[in-house]
């Protein structure tokens, strides 16, 4: 597995001032060294940018289409390697990890293939009004350590194929695969069009409040989202924020409790329950509460814990030591305030592992409840009115996704559409789509990724209002 790792600026795969450990997390040991760049290094990444974005938004969109085919294509010939390097350092079943970097290719060819074409508002009377779209000039990316790849070509792809240039920052914790990525691109993309500094969280206030970013794209928790929106304030950047979530999964009662039982926890337990948008909550029937307990528990016993390089592994480790302490903290309150539904086997080694778990009979206020505990514990809570669990599901500062689960699916829709989340699936889960906008509501985020409307959030809107001249009379 490669180990050799360089930072990306001005098309030059550069040395760090310094390097730090990058730890597997199924053995707790560091497999490789990521170097870390300097603010001067940051400065020249956005510089690079700077200087390179006029003639990148010069292309035609098919000449930067073509080069975003290029980098996948690239990537899609090292999958395997980026698959096992994502299960290295952020955990996840190896395929999970080839499943993500699939993900990503196709993610950067389908927004590549997007146009946001002029629009004629008014052309009439001699009066013709268009909308057109210009690229911001210089955005940043920071991204979280659940989904490295995904998440960071769900920017770049928008971001480069309407004509900005982009400075990235991964997570310390998973930015190799990032960096494999900037290894790929120094060859393929244009010098300056796309840099990757990394650091350990010291240079993301230099690089969000940076005069020369035009917008800055964020994926993380809520709380580090302000700090990046307070940031943004002072230069009145443009800020996409993907933030933290508490999502809601809604079993109405005529669904059967086995199929209603394998929905939710899969939802709850991919990836280690480590998805902004995982289910975090279930509310079910309480004539179905006895049936979905001991359906839900057949599948959390059943779970294969271990390295996630290890085949037949399900579920891996948390990613580092603050999140998988975190956790650990919150089963235990809600195993002492609450009652154990079910609990799998977990490896006796060395390795941040959480046993997948399931837990009741807690109150709606409890930490397991109330708030994203963002690892593979599920509260399973009851209700016996619509009305009651509706208002339930709402009761949230968050409001990013959510799940109703019923036979009638008009019927579940409607519930669907009384929930306060910027995405309700109804009948399934985690279906995103490059092609589908995504977006949070209240404290779960701002702005919107995928689709032409996150295009829009890389462009700037001119409004051409023209009417023509009439010849003076002689």
């Amino acid at each position: 597995m490669k180990t050799d790792f360089k930072l990306l600026i001005d098309g030059k795969l550069v040395d760090g001032v310094s390097t730090f450990d990058v730890v597997n997390p199924a053995t707790e040991e560091s497999f490789a060294q990521c170097p870390r760049a300097s603010e001067a290094m940051l400065d020249e990444a956005v510089a690079a940018a700077k200087a390179a974005q006029p003639a990148w938004a010069a292309l035609s969109a098919d000449e930067r289409q073509a080069y975003l085919n290029k980098l996948a294509d690239a990537m899609e010939a090292h999958h395997e390697e980026f698959g096992r390097l994502l299960t290295a350092e952020q955990g996840k079943p190896l395929d999970q990890a080839m499943y993500e970097i699939g993900g990503s290719i196709y993610t950067i060819r389908a927004i590549a293939a997007m146009r946001l074409p002029d629009q004629t508002m008014r052309d009439a009377g001699g009066n013709t009004i268009i909308e057109h779209r210009t690229p911001l000039g210089v955005c940043a990316a920071i991204t979280p350590w659940n989904f490295p790849v995904i998440l960071l070509v769900g920017k770049m792809a928008p971001c480069l194929i309407t004509g900005n240039t982009m400075v990235a920052k991964p997570a310390p914790t998973t930015p190799l695969t990032t960096l494999l990525l900037a290894e790929l691109a120094a060859d393929i993309l244009p010098a300056g069009v796309f840099n990757v500094v990394c650091d350990q969280n010291e240079l993301g206030p230099k690089l969000t409040g940076h005069p020369d970013i035009a917008k800055v794209s964020f994926t993380g928790s809520t709380a580090t989202g302000k700090k990046v929106m307070a940031s943004a304030a002072e230069g009145v950047k443009r800020v996409t924020l993907e933030l933290g979530g508490n999502d809601a999964a809604i079993v109405l009662d005529d669904v059967p409790a086995k199929v209603a039982a394998e929905k939710v926890y899969n939802g709850a337990m991919a990836n280690a329950g480590q998805i902004c948008v995982a289910i975090k909550r279930a509310y079910v029937p309480t004539a179905m509460y006895d049936e979905f307990c001991a359906e839900i528990a057949k599948l959390t016993k059943a779970a294969v814990v271990d390295d996630g390089s290890k085949q037949g592994a399900t579920v891996g480790p948390v990613q580092n030591k603050m999140q998988y302490d975190k956790v650990l903290a919150m089963i235990a309150d809600a195993k002492a305030n609450g009652t154990l539904i079910a609990e799998a086997a977990k490896p006796d080694k060395a390795g941040y592992f959480i046993a997948p778990t399931v837990i009741g009979g807690l109150s709606d206020d409890a930490p397991l409840v109330a708030e994203e505990q963002f690892g593979p514990v599920l509260p399973v809570l009851t209700y016996d009115d619509i009305e009651d669990v509706i208002q339930r599901a709402n009761d949230s500062p968050f409001g990013l996704g959510g799940t109703v689960w019923g036979m009638d699916q008009l019927r579940a829709m409607d519930v669907a559409r009384r929930i306060n989340s910027g995405t309700v699936w109804v009948n399934q889960h985690l279906a995103i789509d490059p092609n589908i906008p995504f977006r949070g509501s209240k404290q779960s985020g701002l702005g919107s990724e995928h689709g032409t409307a996150g295009l829009m959030e890389y462009t700037q809107a001119h409004i051409i209002n023209a009417v023509s001249l009439e010849a003076e009379p002689a």
